[in-house]
């Protein structure tokens, strides 16, 4: 123990020594409380947020977004209320720091506008909930899942797997289509030419019965073929039906299609393809 005696007390002495400049003044020793405290902060957020995930939302009926919006709040209204506590323990008078961070917010507000911008528009996301995790979105060419809505920006994975980086502002002050916003219901189109020999009626019948016989094609609202407009080489039908499997539309479009491919030649129906007449005019034919 002795050994260990002069150690000991160079050690209180390094964390009890005050450092600082005029009426402010800290020691190690309140720096490394405060870095315990928002450490402890993150861990309470983190516990929290993993109790929510693992027993709270499996039991109700939250959808992810809401879940993921409620977590992320908790998230900051804990760090912000840890970093304050923290800031207390370090001996600074919370009076002046508020001040004090009224003074700076004005002269980095200028030079930081876009990260302001796309914070205030985080809380935004979060609050009105126009985007949620989870959803199908297009913006401008990008199309994909949100996959994290975060403090400064939004994640979207692309239909190829690449995960896009997007400023959340973008995400409130442009065009964001939101395919899954109320519910997962999407339009399959699909369209189809046919032969002039064809009766409109029997393609419409036809053409919609492909569409009932499917599975995963809703009932209501009915599959419709409607007649689109007498092409080149045929005439055009577009064959409408809804799914509820937004995450399989593809899949579901392609299987009509074939589906159609058998369905029309079974009736009696061909498939044309484009035509060109080309004539030939001999010399003695131009002479006359």
């Amino acid at each position: 123990m002795d050994l260990f005696q002069p150690a000991w007390s160079l050690g209180g002495a390094i964390l009890t020594a005050k450092l600082g400049r005029g009426s402010i003044s800290f020691s190690a020793g309140d720096v490394l409380e405060f870095v315990l405290t928002v450490w402890l902060a993150y861990l309470v957020s983190a516990f929290i947020r993993f109790v929510l995930r693992e027993d709270v939302y499996p039991r109700t009926r939250l959808t992810r977004g809401i879940s993921y919006a409620i977590s992320s709040l908790l998230n900051y209204v804990i760090i912000a209320l840890g970093f304050a506590l923290a800031l207390g323990v370090l001996g600074l008078d919370l009076t002046r720091v508020t001040v004090l961070v009224g003074a700076f917010g004005v002269g980095i507000g200028f030079g930081l506008q876009s990260v302001v911008n796309n914070f205030v528009s985080g809380l935004i996301l979060l609050f009105e909930r126009p985007v949620h995790v989870g959803d199908i979105v297009e913006v401008g060419e990008l199309s994909g899942e949100v996959s994290r809505i975060g403090i400064r920006a939004s994640t979207v994975r692309t239909w190829q797997g690449a995960e896009i980086i997007v400023p959340n502002a973008q995400l409130v002050t442009e065009r964001v289509t939101n395919w899954t916003l109320s519910d997962r219901t999407r339009r399959i189109d699909l369209r189809v030419g046919v032969d002039y020999g064809s009766a409109p009626e029997k393609v419409v019948e036809v053409l919609e019965g492909v569409g009932r016989a499917h599975p995963q094609v809703l009932k209501d609202p009915a599959p419709q073929a409607v007649f689109i407009a007498f092409g080149d080489s045929s005439i055009n039908f577009e064959l409408r039906a809804w799914t509820n499997r937004f995450e399989r539309w593809p899949k579901i479009q392609t299987e009509l299609a074939v589906a159609v491919y058998a369905a029309l030649p079974a009736a009696g129906m061909t498939l044309p393809f484009p035509q060109r007449e080309v004539r030939i005019l001999n010399d003695a034919a131009r002479s006359h």
